[in-house]
C-alpha cells in the first residue's frame, strides 16, 4: 500500500504500537533473569539463521533468561530467509490472521503491525499477505526487539571440543568460536539441499536452474521454458518466466492429475501441535507419509497467476527420464517415449532432507540417526524421502546412529523443516513456530540447568541476603514478657 494513502493518525500508529509492546514486555519482566553461570570465552547458545525461526528462538531464549546467545546468518541484513531471494510467490499461503512468531504477544503479530500502519479497513480488505511485506514485518520484528543478528557470517564446520562445540566461521567473522548449544534454525533446506534429479547431471548448467537458484528471468524472454514439478515453487517460477515474456512455459508433471487438497491444513490444531511428537512411530509416519503422498497443492492465487496466460500449459503423466543438449536447446525425454524441446529448464523439485548433505557436520553426518534406521513402514506406506529425515529426541536434538560414536550431537538442536517427521510442524512453518520456540527454550533451559547443577546448589548455599534484619522484634522485651508469664 503506497505511503501517500495513509492518514496522519495511521502514520503515527507504528510508534504507538512499539510503545505498547515495550510496556507489555516490561509488565512480563522481559528479558528474563540471567541465571546461566558464565564461562569465559564461551557462548551459551548459538543460533544459525536470523530469519523467522532464528529470531523467535532468540526471543524465547531471552524471555527465559538465557541471554548469552548469538545469532549468525550468512546473508546480508534484510535478506535472511527466502522471502526476497528465491521465494517468488506474490503472497503467502498462510492465512493472514495466524500469529506466527509473535510468541503470545499480540502487539508483535503481523496483524498488529499492519493495522497500526494501514488501519482496520485495509486489514479487512487484505486477502493474503504480500511476500515482500512479510519481509518488511520481519525486519521490523528484528528492530523492535533489538535482536543482535550477526550478518555475513557462515558456520562451515561443527566439531566437539570437550563438553563444548567448536564452530569454524567464515565471512565477516573468521576463525573458531566455542558454544555450549547450537540451534540450526535454517529453514526449508536446513538439514538437506536442493533436490537435483539425476536427469540433468550431464546437462550443461547454462540450460537449467533449480527454483532456489538466482535466475535471470529477463533472459528467458522469447524462450521455451520447461518447469519440472507442480508444487508451489514450480508454479511461482513458471509465473515469473511468463511475466518476463517467455514464449511458452510447459509444466512437466509426473502425477496424473493436479493435487487439490492440503491435507495437513485440515487437521491443524493445538492438539496436533502438542500431541504429534508423543505419538508412536507408526502414527507419526502415517500422518507425514500421507501428506507427502497426497502432496500439498500450489496456492490458488499462484496457480491462477500461471493459468491466465494463454502460452502456459500443464502436462500430466510426464515423467522426465532424460535431458540432452541438441542444436542449442534441450531435448527432454519422457518415460512414455515422447519428448519436448526446450530452451531452458527450471527444476521445481523442492529440497531433500538429508543430514549427509550438510557440510557443517563433517564426517559425523553419517552418524546421525535417521527414520529409515529406526522404522520399517508397512507395505503401501513406504517413502524414501521421509526415511531420510533425522530421528530426533523430544527436545529437538539429534541422535547417534551408534551410541558413543558422536555424543556431542545431544548439544545440537534441529529447529527447522527437518524436525517435522519427529516433532511435527513446529519449526519451519508460520502456524506453529511460536509453540515450537517455547518448546525449544524449555528444553535448552532444562539441559543448561542440569549441566550446571553443582553451581546452582552452591549458589543456594551461599545466598545470605536476610529477609528479616532483626528490627522486627526487640529480644529484651520478649525476654521480659516471658518472665512475666505473658508468653508461654
Amino acid at each position: 500500500m503506497p505511503k501517500d494513502s495513509l492518514s496522519p493518525i495511521d502514520a503515527l500508529g507504528l510508534a504507538a504500537l512499539e510503545a505498547r509492546l515495550k510496556e507489555d514486555l516490561d509488565f512480563l519482566c522481559y528479558p528474563g533473569k540471567d541465571w546461566v553461570p558464565p564461562r569465559d570465552g564461551v557462548t551459551d547458545v548459538t543460533i544459525i539463521g536470523g530469519g523467522m525461526c532464528g529470531m523467535v528462538a532468540w526471543l524465547a531464549l531471552t524471555t527465559g533468561g538465557i541471554l548469552n546467545t548469538r545469532v549468525l546468518d550468512r546473508s546480508p541484513a534484510g535478506l535472511e530467509g527466502p522471502w526476497l531471494t528465491y521465494a517468488r510467490m506474490e503472497t503467502l499461503r498462510s492465512p493472514k490472521q495466524l500469529t506466527g512468531p509473535a510468541f503470545r504477544h499480540g502487539a508483535l503479530s503481523f496483524q498488529a503491525w499492519f493495522r497500526a500502519q494501514f488501519g482496520t479497513k485495509a486489514w479487512d480488505e487484505l486477502d493474503k499477505i504480500p511476500r515482500p511485506m512479510w519481509m518488511d514485518y520481519l525486519c521490523w520484528y528484528r528492530r523492535v526487539l533489538e535482536i543482535p543478528v550477526e550478518n555475513g557470517v557462515s558456520v562451515d564446520l561443527v566439531e566437539p571440543d570437550g563438553d563444548l562445540l567448536r564452530l569454524h566461521l567464515s565471512g565477516n567473522q573468521t576463525g573458531p568460536m566455542l558454544t555450549r548449544k547450537l540451534v540450526f534454525a535454517t529453514g526449508r533446506d536446513g538439514t538437506g539441499e536442493p533436490n537435483i534429479p539425476g536427469f540433468v547431471e550431464a546437462l550443461p548448467r547454462r540450460y537449467w536452474a533449480h527454483s532456489a537458484d538466482e535466475i535471470d528471468f529477463a533472459a528467458l524472454k522469447g524462450k521455451r521454458v520447461a518447469v519440472v514439478g507442480v508444487g508451489a515453487s514450480a508454479v511461482d517460477n513458471a509465473a515469473e518466466a511468463l511475466e518476463h515474456g517467455a514464449a511458452e512455459v510447459r509444466h512437466l508433471i509426473r502425477r496424473s492429475e493436479m493435487p487439490r487438497i492440503n491435507k495437513m491444513m485440515g487437521i491443524g490444531s493445538f492438539g496436533f501441535t502438542a500431541g504429534y511428537a508423543d505419538l508412536p512411530d507408526e502414527w507419526r509416519w502415517r500422518f507425514m507419509q500421507y501428506s507427502f503422498a497426497t502432496q500439498t497443492p500450489p496456492p490458488h492465487g499462484s496457480t491462477q497467476r500461471v493459468s491466465r496466460h494463454e502460452n502456459a500449459y500443464f502436462h500430466f503423466g510426464k515423467v522426465v527420464t532424460s535431458t540432452k543438449e541438441q542444436d542449442g536447446a534441450v531435448r527432454v525425454g519422457f518415460a512414455d517415449g515422447t519428448a519436448y524441446t526446450a530452451d531452458f529448464i527450471i527444476l521445481g523439485t523442492g529440497f531433500t532432507v538429508d543430514p549427509l548433505a550438510r557440510s557443517e557436520f563433517g564426517e559425523t553426518a553419517g552418524n546421525i540417526l535417521l527414520w529409515e534406521d529406526v522404522y520399517t513402514p508397512p507395505v503401501g506406506e513406504d517413502s524414501a524421502d521421509l526415511g531420510r529425515f533425522p530421528y530426533l529426541n523430544p527436545d529437538f536434538t539429534f541422535r547417534e546412529k551408534v551410541p558413543g560414536t558422536a555424543p556431542w550431537l545431544k548439544n545440537v538442536y534441529c529447529f527447522n523443516y527437518g524436525a517435522s517427521a519427529s516433532l511435527g510442524k513446529v519449526s519451519g512453518d508460520i502456524p506453529g513456530v511460536s509453540e515450537g520456540a517455547e518448546w525449544l527454550s524449555r528444553a535448552v533451559a532444562s539441559t543448561l540447568y542440569r549441566e550446571d547443577i553443582e553451581s546452582h546448589w552452591q549458589g543456594m548455599q551461599d545466598y545470605d541476603t536476610p529477609e528479616l534484619d532483626g528490627s522486627e522484634w526487640t529480644p529484651s522485651e520478649l525476654d521480659a514478657e516471658t518472665r512475666e508469664g505473658k508468653v508461654a
